[in-house]
Formats: C-alpha cells, sequence, structure tokens
C-alpha cells in the first residue's frame, strides 16, 4: 500500500477514546444477538470459492441437519467480486459466480438458510481487489439491502491509516503521538524527565504501560498492536502523558509541546491534547528532520478551570479511527433499512484492542490474526495446527481468548477466536473435540470452516460439530462466556493472567439459565496428565457469587460421553486427562 494525502475524518465525541467505556452503542446496533452459527467459506476454498461451491454447502448443511442445530449463516468470504467496482458499485465475479449475489441468496434462503457476505474498511480487500467499503459505504450497504444480506464480515486489510495487513509502516505517524521532551505552558516549562519525578505542581505521569521513559522523552504515546500475541487483552492498552496544572483562575492559555516526529511503531506526528475530558487539538505537528531534532510546538490554545487540571498529551487514533470506519457501514445500512438485523462481524484481527470499543457497532469482533493461513481449495483440506508459534493455532487464539470474558455479553457482542479448524488436515479427533469445546465455553461464533463434503451423518467429524449438549453451552439464553477459575500455571488471577505456556490444565466455568452451570477441564498440553484435578463450589462463588446455585446433590453429565450421575458433596473432581482432551461438565442442582 502506498502513501496517500488523506487524513483521517474529524471524529464526534460519541467515537472517542472517552467514550468507549460509556456502554452506549451507535446508530441503533442492535443487541441480544447470541454467537452466530454457520459456514465461511474461506478456511475451505480461500479465494477459489464458487456459487456450486456455496450451493453445495448450504445443501450439505440441511442433508446433514446442521440447521436444526443452529447453523444457519451460509457465508461467502473473499474472492466473490470483481477485481474492481463497475460504476462505483460492488459487483459478482462472473466465472465463479454467473447468477449473481442475488439469486444465491434467494437459493440459500429458500433452505431456511441465511446468506452471508464479506467486504473490507479500507480501500481493498485481502486477496487484493480494489473494492473495500471505504468511500462507498452508501453504496455498498444499498447493495447489501438489495441482495438480502444478513451476516457482514468486514475485515481490516489495506486500511488507509492503520490496517492489520500489507501496512505501510509509515502509517504509524496516524496513530501515534510524537516523541515528547518538554512542554510550556502557563509562564512555565516542564522537562517530561524531571516532571516524572517531582512531587510538586507540573509533575506528570504516564498512564498504561504502551509508553516509557526513554533518555528525557517519553515514546510510545498510542495503542498496543494487537495482531499478534504479544500483548495482553486485560488493562489498559494505551498510554497518555498526562501533566498535573493548578491555574488560580479559569483562563484560556497557549501550551506549547517540544516534540520529535516518526513515522513507524511507537512514533509518529499526530497528536491530541486535552484538558481532562476536553479535546482542544487533533491532529499533525509539523513533521521534523528526525526522531532526535525536538523542536516547539506552534501555540495551542487550550482552557484551564480554576484549581487543578489534567492536561492530557496522547494519541487514540489507532482505535477511533478503526471504531469510525466500522460505524460509517453501519450508520448506512440502519439509514437505509432501520429494522434491518444484519449480523455484523468486525474482522480487524485485534488490531487495535476491538474489546474496548466494537461492543458499540458490531456484533463479534476478531481477537487476533487468522487462525491459520494454509486454507483449502477444491479437494483440498487445508491445515490447521494444536499449537503455533505465532497465531496460527487454537491455542493461541484460545489463551487470549480465555481471559476476554469481561467484554462479551448480550449486551455487547462477542469475542471472535477465528473460524472452527474441526475436518481441516492436521487435527485428530480428540484436539477437533477440544476446539469445539473452547469455542462454545467461550461463546465465541461457531463458524463452520471445512469442506463439508468431508462430512457423513454419524461420523466422528459429525459427531463434534452436531454435539447438542455442547453447541447448546454456546447459545444458552444468558449469553454468559466461561470464565477460567484454574490454571495450573496460574498465579493469582486465573480469570485475569495472560499464559501462553501451552504446558497446562485449565479448569472453565460457565453459568447457564436454570441455576445450571457448566465445568470444563481443558488439557491444553500435548502430553498426558494422570493427577487429580478439582475445583470446590466455594472458589466458584468467589467469581460468580449468586450466580452458583448452591444445592446439597448435583446431576452432572459428561457432555462428550453422555454419563450421567448424581454428586454429593461441594467439590468436582476428574482424575486424569489425555494430551489435547477435555472433560466436560453440566451440573444442575437437585
Amino acid at each position: 500500500m502506498g502513501t496517500n494525502n488523506m487524513t483521517p475524518d474529524r471524529l464526534e465525541a460519541e467515537g472517542r477514546f472517552d467514550a468507549f467505556s460509556n456502554g452506549e452503542i451507535l446508530h441503533n446496533k442492535k443487541k441480544n444477538h447470541l454467537p452466530a452459527m454457520g459456514w465461511n467459506s474461506w478456511n475451505a476454498f480461500g479465494s477459489g470459492n464458487t456459487e456450486a461451491l456455496t450451493k453445495a454447502m448450504a445443501d450439505k448443511i440441511v442433508e446433514l441437519g446442521l440447521d436444526k442445530l443452529g447453523y444457519k449463516y451460509v457465508v461467502l468470504d473473499d474472492g466473490c467480486y470483481k477485481d474492481m467496482r463497475v460504476d462505483g458499485k460492488l459487483s459478482n465475479e462472473e466465472v465463479k459466480f454467473p447468477n449473481g449475489f442475488r439469486a444465491l441468496s434467494d437459493y440459500i434462503h429458500e433452505k431456511g438458510l441465511k446468506f452471508g457476505m464479506y467486504n473490507d474498511i479500507g480501500s481493498n480487500l485481502c486477496a487484493g481487489a480494489e473494492v473495500g467499503t471505504c468511500g462507498h459505504e452508501k453504496d455498498d450497504a444499498q447493495s447489501y439491502i438489495d441482495w438480502a444480506v444478513d451476516f457482514l464480515k468486514v475485515d481490516n486489510c489495506y486500511y488507509l491509516w492503520d490496517n492489520a495487513t500489507f501496512s505501510n509502516p509509515e502509517n504509524a505517524r496516524y496513530t501515534f503521538a510524537p516523541n515528547i521532551k518538554a512542554i510550556r505552558i502557563d509562564n512555565n516549562e516542564y522537562q517530561v524527565k524531571d516532571a516524572l519525578a517531582s512531587n510538586n505542581d507540573g509533575n506528570c505521569h504516564i498512564t498504561g504501560d504502551r509508553a516509557t521513559l526513554e533518555q528525557d522523552f517519553v515514546t510510545g504515546l498510542g495503542t498496543y498492536d494487537g495482531t499478534g500475541p504479544d500483548a495482553s487483552p486485560i488493562g489498559l492498552r494505551s498510554s497518555e502523558l498526562i501533566f498535573d496544572i493548578t491555574s488560580d483562575e479559569e483562563k484560556e492559555i497557549a501550551l506549547n509541546v517540544l516534540y520529535a516526529t516518526g513515522k513507524r511503531e511507537g512514533v509518529g506526528r499526530w497528536l491530541q491534547v486535552a484538558v481532562g475530558n476536553e479535546l482542544f487539538f487533533d491532529g499533525f505537528l509539523k513533521e521534523t528532520d528526525n526522531e532526535d531534532e525536538f523542536t516547539w510546538s506552534e501555540s495551542i490554545l487550550v482552557q484551564l478551570k480554576k484549581g487543578h487540571n489534567e492536561v492530557r498529551l496522547m494519541n487514540h487514533r489507532r482505535q477511533e479511527n478503526t471504531l469510525n470506519s466500522y460505524a460509517r457501514l453501519l450508520k448506512e445500512l440502519v439509514s437505509l433499512s432501520p429494522d434491518n438485523d444484519i449480523m455484523y462481524s468486525a474482522c480487524e484481527w485485534g488490531k487495535t484492542q476491538p474489546q474496548n470499543w466494537a461492543y458499540k457497532v458490531c456484533d463479534s469482533w476478531r481477537i487476533l490474526n487468522d487462525i491459520t493461513f494454509r486454507v483449502g481449495s477444491d479437494g483440498d483440506y487445508g491445515v490447521g495446527t494444536w499449537t503455533g508459534d505465532y497465531t496460527c493455532s487454537v491455542t493461541t487464539q484460545y489463551n487470549k481468548a480465555v481471559i476476554m470474558d469481561e467484554f462479551a455479553g448480550l449486551d455487547k457482542g462477542w469475542n471472535d477466536p477465528d473460524m472452527l479448524m474441526i475436518g481441516m488436515n492436521g487435527l485428530d479427533d480428540t484436539q477437533n473435540k477440544t476446539h469445539m469445546t473452547m469455542w462454545c465455553m467461550m461463546n465465541s461464533p461457531l463458524m463452520l470452516g471445512l469442506d463439508l463434503r468431508r462430512v457423513e451423518k454419524g461420523d466422528n467429524l459429525y459427531r463434534i460439530i452436531a454435539n447438542n449438549d455442547i453447541i447448546a453451552l454456546n447459545q444458552d439464553s444468558l449469553g454468559i462466556q466461561a470464565k477460567r477459575v484454574f490454571s495450573t500455571l496460574a498465579e493469582k488471577e486465573p480469570d485475569k493472567e495472560y499464559i501462553k505456556d501451552t504446558n497446562r490444565v485449565d479448569i472453565l466455568a460457565k453459568p447457564l439459565s436454570g441455576n445450571r452451570f457448566a465445568l470444563s477441564f481443558i488439557n491444553v498440553s500435548q502430553d498426558d496428565r494422570h493427577e487429580k484435578f478439582s475445583i470446590a463450589l466455594c472458589d466458584l462463588k468467589k467469581f460468580f457469587g449468586d450466580w452458583i446455585y448452591k444445592s446439597d446433590k448435583y446431576l452432572v453429565k459428561d457432555l462428550w460421553s453422555g454419563e450421567t450421575k448424581e454428586v454429593s458433596g461441594k467439590v468436582f473432581e476428574i482424575e486424569g486427562l489425555n494430551a489435547c482432551d477435555n472433560v466436560t461438565l453440566l451440573v444442575t442442582p437437585v
């Protein structure tokens, strides 16, 4: 992607960082959607999907009875459009989709299923077609309504300011503040290094841990890139430099910043200046020759109140721009069809920490890079892995999503660790079974990614994807993501600690309707474990309080073996777990 001369839109208050935690949705986003279930074309066929293959998958969903279990959405991923717009509009690739998208939509709807499509908030789709929604939101919204689309997966490739892939590294100038050495305000000059160490008026502090003091300046004023598994999703994911300024009266006054700009992750050119929650500057500072050449900015007028003021130097544009780009398409969809109930999936790869903001506009949000890059084609099943060095594995996705329960819910939406790889090469039946368990316990969208022609009713793959008891955990009416209540590698807070070492056993607990709850004992490692693992009712109470209904007896059903027994006492225990295996129990008070 080349350099562009565009700058991000001016942002309204409801799209800003300070509004992320207010719980308010935008543009009449529909709430109370349970996690989506269906089939997506990407892992099975990549860009080689066709109308004929899509129809075959829809036919197979009905033949297998998967629709009766909740698998409703049939979603076209990348590779379905022409490479360029026609008269400014999206159009079907005529060789692969000769009858057009409305005809395919009608075919799927006639089978009682729902139709889904794909696009991107950038200029291009990930596979390269120059048909992204950026600047075309109204036209594309009309097309999706005309095609009776029920589900939209919207990616983040070739995004003009901070995309997840194919990014121009210089675009960091939009998403990070310059390095800052000092400020002048109210006839005083404050050197950052001295102010950070001071207890006097004018002292400052850094919020979060993204920014750091290097020598005598602060760098890294921005937001963690969440595309990879390096940074935890928990806690404050961005940093600000805040100066505490006391004023003897309310007044407008000039602020100057001693800064140096850059064009790489961690140092940029875009600065935001606020006093409290009132924003006074939001834009580029004049470019310096290099990161080591500091210069004073032109005066920025700010308003101080009498008494204590927090002067905030920051850049939250990584998150703000992306939220507002996703919001633009939703706004057009709602404007054109206020009653539409399209499921809206943000596939921005966790780049901008969407767990903080995506609930405002989306039903689910990807938390990481793709779960696999080795996708299949017609007759080739692709490859999935249990562990991986980066994001391409079941466990890498699980490790991050399992501690993100605080961000999910019926009034928000769902953490999305990407499509199920069940039925792809590389995973055995035990791993497939646990993969399914993990996603159901975590209320992740259940989007099958396999060539369904590989499945026959009653075979091993079918028994995994069609386990109605396991699916019921995902689709329970309470809509509560499981919480990790124990891990053999957790130090203090198993529900919040980001643990990437897979040599462990986790216990997940999930409140369910009818005073029930589920427990899942998961061996994340690839070695058999022979010891006993247990969780006490009192431990569950610490996490869930009155959600866990106390009884003298419980009916306990193993949701994979089908074995049911009555249990007395206050401890739930299993002995031994095979490699990559799980024991998942439905617990009902008697």
